[in-house]
């Protein structure tokens, strides 16, 4: 069954290619939103176990910029890493390589969502060319240490169990619909029974989009082993942090301390959402990143 998008009369306005990449001796599939010759080009990074869909609902809201947004190596429709591991150093050279590779013209904006802020933020640290960077739910402290941290910790033995199992059974838990419908309705914060049942849909239909069991084994290891405060006094960049009140990975207090580690940085905390902006609120998110932009003038 397909819920449909509360957003899909927005992006139906919004043009969209689809192209192949190589990089890294792999293909990366990407898609292209907006006009070609816009003067700020966007680069999104979605996060774990997601793909380009995810931020779609973002897209729709910003007619006008040229969007890239491809899905990570191993996930959606993109072939996994040959010779890196799917870890932060390998999807940081990946995504260094990816934005070479497609040449963006004119303001560069790289954004990143959840995982995607580590990865983002370990790229334009490590010597990516951005002008700004935005990230959406960064992960800001150690997931661990989160507010809700035995969440984590049953995570852990869910993708330990998944790893211990045999292949075949260890594929079928990590896709077993039961537990991917009990993380959705952990995240999920509103209370739109409409909202919820689309947000439920999306993670039906792409959270289980993954290559093999070694992909997404070794994406959750380094989602919960890395967090951007490792990074943020080697971005220099103008930098915007989206975050949520309500964010189960994240206390918001980590999100004020992490601010304070960049060398110029802005947060807008949204109130009564989680880990979810992009699906629940991404009109605000989108508004947010405008504003920023406007007021920062093309390097």
């Amino acid at each position: 069954m397909i819920v449909p998008s509360p957003y899909d009369a927005q992006l139906a306005r919004i043009p969209v290619s689809v192209h192949t990449v190589p990089v890294l001796g792999t293909d990366t599939r990407y898609w292209e939103y907006g006009d070609p010759a816009a003067t700020t080009t966007i680069v999104m990074v979605h996060g774990f176990r997601g793909d380009h869909h995810g931020l779609e609902p973002v897209v729709a809201q910003l007619a006008g910029y040229r969007i890239l947004s491809p899905d990570l190596p191993g996930f959606g429709e993109s072939a996994p890493l040959t010779t890196l591991a799917h870890d932060v150093p390998g999807y940081s050279e990946w995504l260094r390589g990816f934005v070479a590779a497609v040449a963006p013209t004119g303001r560069t904006v790289i954004l990143g969502h959840s995982f995607g802020s580590i990865i983002a933020a370990s790229a334009v640290a490590g010597g990516l060319p951005a002008d700004v960077v935005v990230l959406v739910n960064p992960i800001a402290a150690p997931a661990l240490s989160g507010p809700r941290g035995i969440l984590t910790r049953l995570a852990v033995f869910y993708y330990w169990a998944a790893a211990a199992l045999p292949e075949r059974l260890g594929f079928a838990l990590l896709r077993n619909r039961v537990i991917v419908r009990v993380m959705s309705i952990a995240m999920a914060k509103t209370r739109d029974p409409a909202l919820r049942r689309w947000i439920h849909n999306q993670h039906d239909r792409y959270f289980s989009a993954f290559s093999d069991r070694r992909v997404v084994l070794e994406a959750f290891r380094a989602s919960v082993g890395s967090d951007v405060s490792e990074f943020a006094a080697r971005i220099p960049q103008r930098t915007l942090l989206i975050a949520a009140d309500k964010d189960d990975i994240t206390p918001v207090e980590a999100q004020y301390r992490l601010r304070t580690l960049f060398p110029d940085a802005r947060l807008y905390v949204i109130p009564n959402v989680g880990h979810l902006i992009h699906y629940e609120v991404p009109v605000e998110a989108a508004e947010q990143l405008r504003r920023f932009l406007d007021e920062t003038p093309p390097a």
